[in-house]
C-alpha cells in the first residue's frame, strides 16, 4: 500500500509542535545554510496542484518531504521520494481503475515564487505554530516555514492538504525558530 501511489512514500503523521520539534527539529535546523536545488509538487491531470501529496524540497541531495492531512496532522519524511524516477502515475480509489483515477505527475516548475527560492541558500526554518484569537478547528496546527533572503514559503494545513504561503506569516502563527 502506498500513499496516492507514490513509489517509496509512507507518511508518519505526528500532532503537536513539542512532538514534531522531537522528532524533526535538529534535522530541520541543519538545512539552514543549504542551498534549495529543487522543489516538487504533483500535479493532476487537470493541470492544476494536488495538494494532497506532499511537498518535496531539495537542499543538495537532502530532501524533506511535507504533508498534512486532517485539521493537524503532519508528516515530514527524509529522502523517500524520487520525482526523477516515478514522473507519471495513475492511482484508482478503492483499487478499480475505472473509478475516480487520478493522473498525477511530479513537476518542479509550476509555481513562480517557489521555483525563484532554487538556488538561494536556506536562512532559517521555523514551525508555526496556529493559535487564532478566533476558535477554530486549526488551533494547534503546525505549519513549516523556510525563510530565505528574497521571500519566505510556509507549508501549512489548507484543510486536510497542503496549502503554500510566502511572505511573512499571519500573526495568528506562534513561531518557533529551529537550530542545528
Amino acid at each position: 500500500m502506498s500513499y496516492y501511489g507514490i513509489d517509496g512514500y509512507q507518511p508518519q503523521w505526528l500532532t503537536g509542535r513539542a512532538t514534531i520539534e522531537s522528532a524533526h527539529g535538529q534535522r530541520l535546523g541543519g538545512l539552514v545554510g543549504k542551498r534549495l536545488s529543487r522543489s516538487w509538487l504533483v500535479w493532476d491531470q487537470y493541470d492544476e496542484w494536488f495538494a494532497d501529496c506532499p511537498v518535496v524540497l531539495d537542499f543538495g541531495g537532502e530532501q524533506v518531504e511535507i504533508t498534512h492531512q486532517k485539521f493537524d496532522e503532519l508528516s515530514i519524511t527524509w529522502n523517500c521520494i524520487d520525482p526523477l524516477r516515478q514522473r507519471s502515475w495513475s492511482d484508482p480509489e478503492d483499487n478499480d481503475p475505472e473509478v475516480h483515477a487520478f493522473h498525477l505527475t511530479w513537476r518542479s516548475d509550476a509555481i513562480p515564487a517557489l521555483n525563484a527560492l532554487q538556488g538561494q541558500p536556506l536562512l532559517a526554518v521555523d514551525l508555526l505554530e496556529w493559535t487564532s484569537q478566533r476558535a477554530d478547528f486549526a488551533a494547534g496546527m503546525v505549519a513549516v516555514s523556510f525563510a530565505f533572503a528574497d521571500n519566505r514559503v510556509t507549508i501549512s494545513n489548507g484543510l486536510d492538504e497542503n496549502d503554500l504561503e510566502f511572505g511573512t506569516p499571519p500573526a495568528d502563527y506562534l513561531q518557533h525558530p529551529l537550530h542545528n
